[in-house]
């Protein structure tokens, strides 16, 4: 029998958890273990090769030969961890977001708009204060009831306690979140100063249950999504099942089961071969003629500069690398001229892309020389840079490496090329950086789904921001006023910050603004959009005809 939980309507600073109590007024038992919860799909069976975790019974369709039971996509790599404060970064976010685990409001990566989810309504007088009017009759996967509760303990966990979640840095910096709990259904929060887009920041947070830890992350999440997790077996797959008592329309597939495949051809190998309906991160390259379906991802890729050791302490440096890089050359002859030269580290259609930019141009020898004046000035530029790349991050990575790695070295610069799993990758992505490393030179993708530059600037460009190297102080204030903004100010300002760093900061070297592209076979429907690569929604994918 599912429980319910009372509140006696008030309002309370949502510091600590009260107690909460089901109808008889005992005080509600925690969540059931995974194990418990757990429904097979497909057990014992052992991957080799190409071959996929299903057998004909369990995947290939029914008894009559119609539509496969189970959705199978093949991702690039295996997610991490499914904890839901990192839902931001793309490995977790593609399993996660609003498939295991849902926000408040979602945005409509079409669109811009902002669409309810599990709130239904929200406004403010002041851009401070925000009411937020919750989705009624939702539960959890364990069958408990939804409430204010859950998501005042999902933004205190998330935002102001000590748990280090990615998205704390990516979307609320350093300030704390006042949450108050006003009856089951009605919630407020308040910023620490007027934020108009805090409905929009709050997207980004994947509700959890009020008892889940704020000391430690969590590594199988217990949502409110279409699907449930049912089995993660390391090094091999992950298990879905549709959730029988969700809120929402029914999802099509009953099951679906994620695998991860580091070679792009692989993947779309499995695709061709009807091993599998949806592949991620592919290209015209690996022959999945048309099959691959292309789309504007958003994502955005670039070089980030540390600049507390040399050479990069020195501008010139930074400027070299710039200039080093043959951008054009790259998008012709890697991925195909599909994706666009950059000059900033959004696309257009972000509030505050500045269309005035252009990218710096390919001129190897102003980077000898810049590179040589420091030199001269007694900037060490023979020292060792380490290059920072993500294996299977998007397709040809490798070789976008060794190019690079090339053409920096033609330069004057002594690059050496270091290519990193996730987890490894990760502790020189975001705060606190590896120490004792010496000058890095990060590779970055960065994709702004969201739709506004705060997003990007706020994390990538402030002194100490969750993926910025470096900053000053006047450019701190620069991001801080624009922040506060609001319509045609609010892109003006922004497009003057991007102006700003590449004439005065050049902590980043951009190189394109990509398009993605997936493998969907012919049985199934689906038409993915900007946030795709991010947030593969399974409810959306549909038997074909």
């Amino acid at each position: 029998m599912r429980e319910h939980r009372t509140v006696t309507p008030r309002t309370v600073t949502h510091r600590t958890v009260s107690p909460r109590t089901g109808r008889a007024g005992v005080r509600r038992h925690r969540r059931l273990p995974l194990a418990a919860l757990a429904v097979a799909m497909g057990s014992g069976l052992v991957l080799s090769g190409c071959g996929v975790a299903n057998s004909e019974d369990a995947a290939g369709g029914s008894a009559e030969g119609g539509t496969p039971e189970t959705l199978r996509v093949v991702l690039q790599q295996e997610p991490p961890t499914l904890e839901p404060c990192e839902a931001n970064l793309t490995s977790t976010g593609v399993v996660d977001r609003s498939t295991i685990t849902e926000p408040l409001v979602e945005r409509n990566p079409s669109t811009g708009d902002l669409e309810p989810k599990l709130a239904t309504e929200w406004s403010s007088e002041d851009d401070t204060t925000w009411t937020f009017t919750l989705r009624e009759g939702v539960t959890f996967h364990d069958g408990s009831e939804f409430t204010a509760e859950d998501a005042a303990h999902t933004i205190e966990r998330a935002v102001n306690s000590d748990l280090g979640c990615n998205v704390e840095g990516y979307v609320f910096g350093d300030d704390d979140l006042e949450v108050e709990v006003v009856d089951d259904t009605t919630l407020e929060v308040t910023a620490a100063q007027a934020d108009p887009i805090l409905p929009l920041r709050l997207s980004f947070l994947e509700v959890v249950p009020a008892e889940t830890s704020d000391t430690e992350k969590v590594r199988e999440p217990i949502g409110t999504g279409p699907y449930q997790l049912d089995t993660w077996n390391p090094g091999q797959s992950i298990d879905v099942s549709a959730y029988g008592e969700y809120w929402g329309e029914a999802p099509a597939f009953p099951k679906a089961q994620y695998q991860w495949r580091e070679e792009s051809s692989v993947r779309a190998a499995m695709i061709t071969s009807g091993e599998a309906e949806i592949a991620t991160g592919l290209s015209p390259e690996d022959q999945i003629g048309e099959l691959g379906v292309p789309y504007p991802n958003n994502e955005t890729i670039a070089l980030r500069m540390h600049a507390e050791s040399e050479p990069f302490n020195d501008i010139r440096v930074r400027q070299a690398v710039n200039y080093a890089i043959d951008k054009e050359g790259i998008v012709a002859s890697l991925y195909g001229g599909r994706d666009e030269v950059a000059a900033q580290l959004v696309p257009e259609g972000v509030v505050g892309h500045n269309e005035s930019l252009e990218g710096w141009p390919y001129d190897p020898e102003e980077a000898k020389k810049l590179v040589e004046e420091a030199q001269a000035d007694g900037v060490d530029t023979s020292a060792p840079i380490s290059m920072i790349v993500r294996s299977a991050q998007f397709p040809r990575i490798e070789e976008l490496g060794q190019v690079l790695q090339e053409q920096l070295s033609q330069a004057g610069l002594n690059v050496n090329l270091k290519m990193m799993e996730t987890s490894q990758h990760l502790t020189y992505q975001v705060r606190p950086f590896v120490e004792d490393e010496g000058a890095i030179l990060h590779l970055t993708q960065h994709g702004n789904q969201a739709g506004d530059a705060a997003f990007t600037v706020e994390q990538y460009m402030l002194s100490d921001g969750a993926q910025s190297a470096f900053g000053t102080e006047e450019f701190d204030q620069m991001i801080t006023e624009a922040g506060q903004q609001s319509g045609e100010e609010r892109a003006a300002a922004y497009e003057e910050v991007f102006a700003y760093q590449n004439e005065e900061v050049v902590q980043f070297a951009h190189l394109a603004h990509q398009t993605g592209m997936l493998g969907i076979a012919d049985s199934v429907s689906y038409e993915p959009n900007s946030s795709s690569g991010d947030e593969l929604r399974l409810a959306e994918v549909t038997p074909a005809g």
